[in-house]
């Protein structure tokens, strides 16, 4: 069973929420939930990569899935809402949009209505989390990590696709970046990747 990875990061798609991370020489493909893969927007291919990795293998899916977490305490309260009927581990890795301490406390608190804006959770589950978990997971309530409390906007997908766009065509990412940032406050109307990259090349530095 694999519980770490350490090697570098090989491939990444903004189309979904798997990476590749070499290893030596072998590649393992790993799903991130969202609060995790917004973490690696600014790495750049080659980048050195840890991940604590949560393995899971279905009887009707022998072909195992790596599920990645920064830190260990990420994957500990991702292993702790599996223990929520109707919870599964690619269910869970799904509604992870939001920090570990962000869900945490609506648990803690009791606010459904929060934990309902996770993907895949309807009211009935979110019900059955704080029934199930409430009381038992104060220690992430109060961890100070990413603090993330909305899901990535399509304003951040369009950045993120234009981002990835220009790092093709030449640009280092934090070049980029501020390209992409510079173009986002002089029209902040652009509604899609091709609108935004006009605006960036209007500046003429391509």
């Amino acid at each position: 069973m694999i519980s770490y990875l350490s090697g570098h990061l090989k491939r990444k798609s903004r189309d979904d929420m798997k990476i590749v991370v070499d290893v030596n020489g072998v590649g393992y493909d790993v799903l991130l939930p969202q609060f995790v893969r917004r973490t690696f927007d600014d790495k750049e291919i080659g980048a050195p990569v840890e991940l604590e990795i949560y393995y899971h293998v279905a009887e009707r899916q022998p072909r195992p899935t790596l599920i990645g977490f920064n830190r260990e305490h990420e994957r500990t309260f991702f292993e702790r809402l599996l223990h929520v009927a109707d919870i599964g581990p690619m269910k869970a890795a799904k509604a992870l949009v939001f920090s570990v301490s962000a869900v945490a406390q609506a648990i803690e608190s009791g606010d459904v209505q929060f934990l309902t804006r996770m993907p895949e959770i309807g009211e009935r589950t979110a019900q059955k989390m704080v029934a199930t978990l409430r009381g038992k997971v104060a220690e992430w309530a109060l961890l100070r990590d990413e603090g993330y409390t909305t899901p990535v906007a399509p304003e951040e997908d369009l950045q993120r696709e234009a981002l990835d766009v220009l790092v093709g065509l030449g640009y280092k990412r934090a070049e980029a970046r501020e390209e992409v940032d510079q173009a986002m406050k002089r029209n902040p109307g652009v509604r899609t990747v091709e609108e935004l990259l006009r605006e960036v090349f209007k500046r003429g530095r391509m």
